[in-house]
């Protein structure tokens, strides 16, 4: 069972909250934001769920909690208006800001927003450029890191798991390529794209095809587990909630 609430989380925190990496690593994306000639700090106000400003320069994005430094603001009267955003790309209530929200949603937004689901949702021959394929990996990783904590918060089945996590960081990698931790303070998870200085769990994947294959169902963990592709280290406990937690976030993402 999905649960709105939750998904309005992942759907923040999880996809959108991708368009800080989706801006770092793809060039259409890169170009798009080149083209922004003003700063627009965007934010989306779920009443009874997340709300978030997205930052977009010349340079990228930058995600950051609340509304306090937009300069356009857009509301949705529930989680299941803002997921209809992301679903059926029906906007919210612009509140501040209305030309600047309404230009900026209509114009470079859902470019790079729609760049965005090319590369979540690719082609099977938009796969065969090695490029592009590593790009959809990391990408892939980015969206499942934020949904990790997002279901972690506020679903009812993943928040059993996250109630039996003890506090500490649970750091995900691919090395050379890409980390992401889990920070847990008090059965909260944050999500941190970077490594962690003191990780008390780890979960390395030896290469990105390897995580491509996890990541798409295509490879069994336990296999490449028993050949010591997959390496785990220190408080396993954590890491097995954070993969029941994982259970739930293919459920949300598919």
């Amino acid at each position: 069972m999905i649960e709105q609430k939750a998904l309005a989380y992942v759907n923040m925190y999880g996809v959108l909250g991708s368009l800080e990496n989706l801006c770092a690593l793809d060039e259409t994306a890169k170009k798009v934001c080149s083209e922004i000639t003003s700063p627009v700090s965007l934010c989306f106000s779920v009443a009874g769920g997340p709300c978030c400003t997205f930052h977009f320069t010349k340079d990228g994005c930058k995600m950051e909690e609340g509304d306090a430094h937009c300069n356009a603001k857009m509301s949705f009267a529930s989680p299941e208006k803002f997921n209809d955003l992301i679903n059926n790309s029906k906007p919210g209530l612009p509140v501040k800001g209305i030309i600047k929200t309404l230009s900026f949603l209509l114009g470079p937004f859902t470019k790079l927003t729609d760049r965005l689901n090319e590369v979540l949702r690719p082609t099977k021959d938009a796969l065969e450029d090695r490029a592009f394929f590593e790009e959809n990996t990391l990408m892939t990783l980015y969206v499942i890191a934020g949904a990790v904590s997002a279901l972690a918060n506020t679903d009812s089945i993943s928040k059993i798991s996250a109630s039996g996590t003890v506090d500490g960081d649970i750091q995900m990698s691919i090395p050379g390529r890409a980390t992401v931790t889990f920070s847990v303070k008090d059965h909260h998870f944050t999500t941190i794209k970077a490594a962690s200085k003191n990780p008390r769990a780890t979960m390395e994947f030896a290469d990105i095809d390897l995580a491509n294959g996890l990541f798409n169902g295509k490879v069994s963990t336990i296999n490449e587990m028993c050949k010591g592709r997959i390496t785990l280290a220190g408080m396993i406990s954590m890491i097995d909630n954070v993969n029941r937690i994982l259970d739930r976030v293919s459920a949300y993402l598919a």
